[in-house]
């Protein structure tokens, strides 16, 4: 008889009753903010639904940060380029065209992008993501390490 080694060593916790509070992931009045480098359980979809900022840092850590964003239609994040952080953005509403590439003026990686997909930025290349929908684009991304300090909140691009 084959015994699973990973299963071997697992404890077995009796279940666990959730209230609907609980299972959102927030805090009754379903604040987003940034939690800091506190524990933090979270149902990602709907804090990204939910923000209608362009810019707020839920989750910043020593090793990594966690922002949401919400790019009006028609509206880009903006070109740029992160020279020592890697990036992953998961589109949670809408849909865009995700451009990178080497260079500013050499963006020839270019894909269409929808709700649930992942977009992964390694550190250096230039990138922009522009909404082509017609809702906001809902996303949130991670950066490795931190990005933005902490706190931010960025109501409209202009405000960087």
């Amino acid at each position: 008889m084959y015994i699973n080694p990973y299963h071997a060593q697992m404890p077995i916790y009796p279940p666990v009753a959730v209230n609907a509070a609980d299972e959102a992931g927030y805090d009754k009045s379903n604040e987003l903010k940034d939690y800091g480098a506190k524990p933090l359980v979270i149902n990602i979809e709907q804090a990204a639904e939910q923000n209608n900022m362009y810019r707020l840092a839920l989750w910043t850590g020593k090793h990594l940060q966690i922002t949401l964003m919400s790019i009006p239609v028609g509206a880009d994040i903006g070109l740029e380029r992160h020279p020592n952080v890697d990036q992953f953005l998961c589109i949670e509403q809408g849909q865009g065209l995700v451009q990178m590439g080497n260079s500013q003026n050499n963006l020839s990686f270019r894909r269409y992008v929808r709700d649930d997909m992942a977009i992964i930025v390694p550190a250096g290349t230039w990138h922009n993501v522009t909404n082509t929908g017609h809702i906001p684009l809902k996303l949130y991304t991670i950066y490795a390490p931190p990005n933005h300090p902490f706190g931010t909140v960025q109501p409209t691009k202009g405000n960087r």
